[in-house]
């Protein structure tokens, strides 16, 4: 299937065309193609918000829900410039993937904003995330789409929104969304969740090709919440991280970076590289020769421009949409085993989904419960997306996406919707 380059670096398209296949592939009928390729409903809001200097500011939010077929929708909210609706309708749909590939009793949801919170106060942040709780109160809530932490947002951001969302409904509402604070019914591991899912990953692909973790050279794009939990805990495992990036540029050492020095020097937003002389770009940063590459920061990081000089065995994707349709068909036929983001960034929704058991039930693991129940989870989901992957002789994302979109098509077919 042939598609220009604009058509690949559309992420919504891009998401659809693979959708379109595997549903082919599976036996689906058009019909159901057509439910499925959009989400079900899609909010736009305009939130008010005054700011520090007494000046009032509009700013843009959204918030999709993809499909509720299998239950209550579930996904993150992200703060950044760069928001615009065909993107959280894509990420909207990727939560389903996600929800379906761990087996959640969810369907895919998301949110986002187009600001920038390094430029804005904590209160000017609170005021935004507030405001956008009260902007869409109406289709969210704990049996119907639960909210999480995504690009530029954190604990502190959830507990304002879970406090705004407890006052509108006049009752303490925890299981609204996830990511919270402990102290406000938040779960062990959840902050590290997406990078302990992903870590399960690398486990997994290095067995698949043979390679001693130990022995393992690690390049990760990207040092925000995922990528910096995933350098520590590569780093703990024995592995050798030989570079790391962020907005300003990469570091690289082929004997290997010193992490916690790295750790101790980030800002919040993940910034570490501009105290350094001696930086190589983002571009050259995935251009080493490595073991495992881990595009852990933006969509379409590796295309058909650079996907020739990819020198990696395996590709991790811990964030969404790094490499395109193209770039993974190409680098599939040079043996590269690529563990898709709907696969290996699903450790974040997976504990979400525990933290509102917990929160449901009102009693709450210790981290070691978690991470032993999110091994299990990850480990499952690994062995079905391979198998597919061999069986079927499709690349790793088409398996994912089968593998993914299979439970909600067989729930819509049972309500009766197509």
């Amino acid at each position: 299937m042939a598609i220009t380059a604009v058509e690949e670096l559309n992420i919504l398209h891009s998401t659809q065309l693979i959708i379109k296949e595997a549903l082919g592939k599976m036996g689906y009928s058009e019909e159901m193609y057509e439910l499925l390729k959009e989400p079900l409903r899609v909010l736009s809001v305009r939130i008010p918000i005054r700011m520090d200097n007494g000046e009032y500011r509009v700013f843009q939010g959204f918030r999709a829900q993809h499909n509720d077929a299998v239950g209550p929708t579930k996904g993150g909210v992200r703060f950044h410039p760069n928001v615009t609706e065909d993107e959280v309708k894509a990420l909207s749909i990727w939560m389903s993937l996600k929800c379906g590939i761990v087996d959640l009793p969810y369907g895919g949801g998301k949110g986002g904003i187009i600001c920038d919170p390094r430029e804005m106060s904590k209160g000017e942040l609170e005021r935004l995330s507030r405001g956008y709780v009260r902007a869409i109160s109406q289709i969210v809530g704990p049996t119907k789409d639960i909210p999480a932490p995504d690009v530029m947002t954190n604990a502190q951001i959830m507990a304002w929104m879970m406090d705004e969302y407890s006052r509108i409904r006049e009752f303490d509402s925890p299981g609204f969304i996830t990511g919270k604070p402990i102290v406000l019914g938040g779960s062990q591991g959840r902050e590290s969740a997406t990078a302990k899912g992903v870590t399960i990953m690398i486990d997994q692909a290095l067995k698949a090709k043979g390679i001693p973790l130990h022995k393992a050279r690690i390049v990760i794009q990207g040092f925000g919440n995922a990528g910096s939990y995933l350098a520590k805990f590569m780093h703990d495992s024995g592995a050798s991280v030989i570079g790391i990036s962020d907005v300003y540029g990469a570091l690289y050492d082929p004997n290997g970076l010193d992490i916690d020095d790295l750790l101790s020097r980030r800002d919040a937003f993940g910034t570490v590289t501009k105290l350094f002389p001696n930086t190589i770009s983002n571009r050259q940063l995935l251009e080493q020769d490595c073991d495992i590459l881990v595009p852990a920061a933006i969509e379409n990081q590796i295309t058909m421009d650079n996907a020739d000089r990819i020198r990696a065995k395996i590709i991790v994707e811990a964030a969404n949409g790094p490499t395109t349709m193209e770039a993974t068909r190409f680098l599939t036929a040079r043996e590269v085993l690529i563990i898709p983001d709907v696969l290996a960034s699903a450790g974040g929704v997976v504990v979400s989904y525990f933290e509102w058991v917990q929160n449901n039930q009102g009693y709450y693991w210790s981290l070691e419960q978690v991470d032993s129940k999110l091994k299990e989870v990850m480990v499952k989901a690994f062995e079905n997306v391979y198998n597919v992957h061999i069986s079927r002789k499709v690349d790793m994302r088409l398996a994912a996406y089968m593998t993914g979109i299979r439970k909600m098509a067989e729930a819509v077919k049972y309500r009766g919707w197509i």
